[in-house]
């Protein structure tokens, strides 16, 4: 069922009504919806649990994709580990309750203190994607009087059919260790006095709509586990990444997690293996909307253009990837629609959230950016000197702030004039 519905002609988020939240909290307003966000997880606490292989498996939620604490608590109360990319996001998920034990640490570029901040959090493992970065955490781990678990990001090369900036598993991609060169890096690794080989990572990309990329590159994954289980290196668990995607379009069809997970978790039946899994769009996209209000009706010659409140500060994604968001009026009206570029007040040709959109609508109506609970508040900006929007959870028929509208004097208050 959708968490998000029209009921008497008004768009709701589960039992409140979008204009409520809207009158209340002004827009532009990220809506989520807690019973969206708990039944998405549950999809997969509930397909692992039904699979011998996923006995004693960890679903890491990937912070990127929306940091709020409220989102995070929610999830580690679910007992869900973390999948985090630096050490913000570490001190974000301790604060929000996280099991350190429950967290992976991925990303290219981790810092020493980063590095630290893991060893003397306790943390699961290190996802590492280069030579010099084992390098760098096996003398951390030293100075720390610490070994440090690791698994190796192994770029199987396999085209996820993705968008090619979120396709990360390829040859060419920064991420991750080349498969050609990983037997010899696990080597390295497991010779290594303060590094203690615990797995082995691979995540292809973003937004995958078709398994079939996932389990041809398991396929090769488990090649390379043979190989390296025969020289003596024993891996103690198997971390697939995350991916799957949603739906953002009527005409796109959304993969159940089992259609994605079984097959996966069928090739590793009888293997020892824990699984580890990264979801991050899958939890959270469609458990979210982008509110705001239409400001302007600017028809002209070639286009018509809604002039609306929100901006591609508030949502990247369109401007950044050309991304697809379902826009929906919360009050629907009768008649005629035009055609309208739903364009926002940043001073950019890019800002926009939605092309040639049939609307009909008028100044000062209500629309609803869907699927924005992904990679919309996480990536915002203050780009114009914009306060970033305020955040509200729709919990059955109560509405909770989950993070307040910035003020303009908050974006200037650590800056300084000349003397």
């Amino acid at each position: 069922m959708s968490h998000f519905s029209l009921k008497n002609g008004v768009l709701h988020a589960e039992s409140v009504a979008l204009p409520a939240i809207a009158g209340q909290f002004g827009t532009p307003a990220y809506v989520y919806s807690r019973a969206a966000l708990a039944a998405s997880l549950q999809e997969f606490l509930d397909v692992l649990a039904s699979h011998p292989a996923g006995a004693g498996s960890l679903v890491c939620y990937a912070v990127k994709a929306n940091s709020n604490l409220a989102i995070l608590n929610l999830f580690a109360r679910m007992g869900a580990g973390f999948d985090i990319v630096s050490g913000g996001e570490l001190r974000r998920v301790l604060a929000a309750g996280a099991d350190p034990q429950k967290i992976v640490f991925s990303g290219v570029g981790k810092t020493a203190a980063e590095m630290k901040q893991g060893l003397d959090a306790g943390i699961f493992c290190f996802n590492i994607e280069s030579a010099p970065e084992l390098d760098r955490l096996n003398e951390i781990a030293g100075q720390c009087g610490k070994k440090a678990p690791v698994s190796l990001r192994v770029n199987p090369n396999v085209d996820p059919k993705t968008h090619p900036y979120i396709s990360t598993g390829l040859k060419e991609a920064k991420f991750g260790v080349a498969y050609d060169d990983a037997f010899e890096l696990y080597r390295r690794a497991a010779a290594l006095p303060n590094i203690e080989v615990a797995g082995i990572d691979c995540h292809i990309g973003s937004q995958l709509l078709d398994p079939a990329p996932f389990v041809e590159a398991l396929d090769r994954i488990l090649i390379l586990i043979s190989r390296l289980t025969a020289a003596g290196i024993h891996i103690h668990h198997i971390d697939l990444g995350g991916g799957l995607g949603i739906k953002y379009k009527d005409d796109q069809v959304q993969p159940t997690v089992a259609s994605y997970l079984n097959p996966l978790l069928d090739k590793l039946a009888g293997s020892g293996l824990k699984v580890v899994l990264e979801p991050g769009r899958r939890l959270v996209g469609n458990s979210g909307l982008l509110l705001t209000r239409v400001e302007f009706l600017k028809p002209g010659e070639g286009k018509s253009f809604a002039i609306i409140d929100a901006a591609m500060n508030d949502l990247m994604r369109p401007a950044l990837y050309e991304a697809w968001h379902d826009i929906l009026p919360v009050i629907p009206r009768t008649g005629e629609t035009r055609a309208y570029d739903v364009v926002g007040p940043v001073c950019e040709s890019g800002d926009f959230l939605g092309l040639a959109r049939p609307l009909a609508i008028e100044a000062g109506d209500l629309l609803a950016v869907m699927s924005a609970g992904a990679y919309g508040m996480a990536m915002s900006s203050n780009y114009n000197t914009r306060p970033r929007a305020v955040e509200v959870m729709a919990d059955g028929d109560k509405i909770h702030v989950i993070r307040q509208r910035e003020t303009v004097e908050q974006l200037y208050a650590g800056e300084q004039l000349l003397p």
